[in-house]
């Protein structure tokens, strides 16, 4: 920095010179990578001597990234002011964090003696650890180096005590951010696998307990050091989320491709950090338990598998599995031995694996399928066992397609994992449904390989088949198993898809999924695949509303297969037809109309709805007895359902034709125009029995089933039913339009109508 901070007539900075300051220190021209975090450092230290004047018995210490000069650009600065009981402590204190203040910064301070810092830090671990950073910027250096050595003392001594705790705190943390090496938008700071953690592993190191800061840990954490600075210039201000619309910038900035490629990065540096936090914990509690048993007698050998023992809470291999020439298959058995007793394979064994198991053939033996099926189905303990695998290069070995899977991103709202996390978290859902299917093992293996085409050009349904096959088959299963893989990955999205946006009472419905479908075993092969795959995908990709579809369509079409024979249609709500006209029913998430008069119903009850801020799911529309019947099933657009009373007045009126109500309707509905790609229609002629599918794809807007069904009301078209389909910020809704509608010309004026109203 050039020059100190002036400080006016209250003694307090000026407004530009504390802009002055800001910009300097953060470096608006540039600064990403460790000599601009050291000079930023710089910087900030010259400023705050400014602030103190060198005395006895008074110390100012720098902890947090200020303390390690890692400055971020718009980071914190964490100051402790050190005293010996001197007098005028407080006027001390208010001259240096009121400058501080003024400028802008975020600040995170405190006042104490060395008796008092220590002893909070002996009651408060995260304190204790801020000590080990401390460094003295101006002051009594004397008094600042008692400190700084009492507490790194002291550390030494009572960390195996305070780990335990420090853990239960850590996956507290991780828990409620989740793993940065697997997330879309993860947090760079507090997510597992984050900088918070490389702060865990070097108070780990300074305890003496492992070398928990090894070159590649070094490199990981300067790596992401760089991410988070080129984050805080992409945004100009402190954040540590890399949320979507940001990677491609920070990409840039950090000279990578794009966005992807950044993700990528991230995922493997936050892998090898929490790989190395890992292998810290297991060090401090192997410590422990050394120092409970006194430091006498070795850790008995327990067996747990064929080859496989457990040693000091670790799996090592048996010693009589590494004199002769391995079983190709012993790398699986390890990893399925670790899952199913959830017990950490040894990183020395690691190691050994993947220097000397020797390549699997193709096709594989049976011990190996065995351990593959085993390792998937074995619930809990199957995500820590494969990321160990995939750290030390066995998953390539097993499977050579997961290289190409490894941390690639998924550009989905919905999806909240990288795809290699996605697959094995859905064959971990899916074993929760294990007993449910006559073939467990297809029905894990199908999970972990149903997404394989996704990165690929074209539809990942269509071009992941024969990729699949080929790991089916490299794995060893017979041909018409092989056949079956296929056909899951096929039509992995066929039951959510139809049950969503296809007319269940249809017979074309049932008749063409029971055709795709085939046979009983394999209905239930998809069925549980479908609810595996939402789990595992995040909870915008399920609800209960989607799988009581869902399973409704497999019911139907489980009676097609079984009997041969199509189940005849829901009939309507008897109450809608018995007594005076109009009548209103809300039961629970359906809403029932019936009105004399069929033209403009659908469109009158959707926007009434949307009103009230229902979002339709299904809606069917048609005529009983000379009654027009209106039934939807819906749920809240926004929290809590809407008050069932102001809401059956508002149906009763607008069905009545009350005119207030349409034009609030028609204000809501224009004021909630959506915005997005353009939108898009798709015909299909065959899909219903009596009618053609309009199917409109567009962004998601309140009202836009209104309006849509209004233009398609105005345009003569008769709507028997209607399917909505929400996709993160887009839908997908279908419009059985009765009727053949054969003539280009009529349908292009009815498209043109639709995507005017949308």
């Amino acid at each position: 920095m050039t020059s100190l901070i002036k400080k006016n007539a209250s003694g307090h900075a000026a407004d530009g010179d504390a802009n002055l300051l800001i910009n300097e220190v953060v470096g608006v021209s540039g600064g990403i990578g460790e000599a601009a975090r050291l000079a930023r450092a710089a910087a900030y230290d010259e400023f705050l001597r400014g602030l103190l004047p060198t005395r006895d018995g008074v110390a100012l210490l720098a902890v947090g990234g200020l303390g390690r000069r890692q400055c971020a650009p718009y980071g914190d600065l964490d100051l402790v002011l050190l005293h010996a009981g001197v007098p005028g402590t407080d006027e001390v204190a208010a001259s240096v964090w009121y400058p501080i203040w003024d400028a802008g910064l975020r600040l995170d301070h405190s006042v104490r003696t060395v008796s008092e810092a220590l002893s909070v830090a002996q009651d408060d671990v995260k304190v204790a650890l801020g000590l080990l950073d401390a460094r003295l910027v101006v002051g009594d250096r004397a008094l600042a180096d008692s400190l700084i050595r009492t507490a790194a003392d002291h550390w030494r001594r009572t960390a195996v005590r305070h780990l335990p705790g420090l853990r239960e705190v850590t996956e507290a943390r991780w828990q409620a951010h989740g793993e940065l090496a697997f997330l879309l938008e993860g947090d760079l700071k507090e997510a597992a696998g984050g900088l918070r953690d490389v702060g865990l592993l070097r108070a780990i190191s300074a305890a003496g307990i492992t070398d928990a800061l090894r070159p590649a840990v070094r490199a990981a954490h300067l790596r992401l050091l760089d991410t988070r600075d080129a984050l805080h210039q992409q945004v100009g201000r402190r954040v540590d989320r890399l949320v979507a619309q940001e990677r491609d910038g920070v990409g840039r900035r950090l000279g990578l491709e794009d966005g992807d490629a950044l993700l990528r990065r991230v995922a493997g540096d936050a892998r090898t950090v929490s790989h190395a936090l890992d292998d810290a914990f297991r060090a401090a509690d192997r410590l422990r338990s050394g120092r409970s048993r006194g430091g006498g007698g070795r850790p008995a050998r327990r067996p747990v598998a064929r080859d496989v023992v457990e040693h000091d809470g670790e799996l090592v291999l048996a010693r009589t599995a590494i004199g002769a020439r391995p079983d190709p298959s012993l790398s699986l058995r390890v990893a399925a031995a670790a899952a199913t007793t959830r017990l950490p394979i040894a990183r020395a064994t690691c190691e050994w694996l993947a220097a000397y198991c020797p390549p699997l053939p193709a096709p594989w033996p049976a011990d190996a399928r065995a351990a593959l099926t085993t390792l998937l189905g074995a619930g809990p303990g199957l995500v820590p066992a494969w990321e160990t695998c995939d750290r030390y290069g066995l998953i390539d070995n097993w499977l050579p397609e997961w290289t190409r899977l490894r941390s690639l991103p998924q550009h989905n709202p919905v999806h909240r994992y990288t795809l290699d996390r996605h697959l094995v978290q859905t064959a971990y859902e899916a074993s929760q449904h294990a007993r449910e299917v006559e073939r467990p093992d297809l029905l894990l293996l199908g999970a972990l390989l149903h997404d394989i085409g996704k990165g690929l050009t074209g539809d990942h349904s269509t071009v992941g088949i024969p990729l699949a096959q080929a790991a089916a088959t490299r794995i060893g299963l017979p041909a018409a198993e092989v056949e079956l893989i296929g056909t899951l990955v096929r039509l992995h999205l066929l039951l959510p898809d139809v049950a969503t946006r296809r007319d269940l009472a249809d017979p074309v419905t049932i008749a063409s999924v029971a055709e795709a479908v085939g046979d009983t075993a394999t209905l239930d092969l998809l069925h549980a695949l479908v609810r595996a795959d939402a789990a595992a995908t995040g909870p915008a990709a399920w609800s209960d509303w989607k799988g009581r579809l869902v399973a409704e369509l497999v019911a139907r079409v489980r009676t097609a297969l079984d009997t041969g024979v199509l189940p005849e249609p829901p009939t309507p709500d008897p109450a809608l037809l018995a007594g005076p006209l109009p009548v209103v029913h809300l039961t629970g998430d359906r809403v029932s109309v019936a009105a004399a008069d069929r033209r403009g119903l659908l469109a009158t009850v959707a926007g009434c709805l949307a009103l009230h801020r229902l979002e339709v799911i299904s809606a069917d529309a048609s005529v009983v007895d000379g009654r027009a019947l209106v039934e939807c099933r819906v749920q809240p657009r926004y929290g809590l359902p809407p008050d069932p009373v102001p809401l059956r007045a508002d149906l009763r009126r607008a069905v009545g034709g009350d005119v207030s109500v349409t034009q609030r309707l028609r204000g809501r509905a224009l004021a909630a125009r959506g915005g997005g790609a353009a939108p898009r229609v798709v015909w299909h002629r065959e899909a219903a029995t009596d009618a053609v599918l309009l199917e409109l794809r567009a962004a998601d807007a309140a009202g836009l089933l209104y309006r849509v069904a209004c233009a398609l009301d105005e345009a003569g078209a008769l709507v028997r039913a209607a399917r909505i389909s929400t996709l993160g910020a887009d839908v997908v809704d279908a419009f059985y339009l009765v009727g053949g509608w054969p003539d280009d010309a009529t349908r292009a004026r009815l498209e043109a109508a639709v995507l005017d109203a949308v």
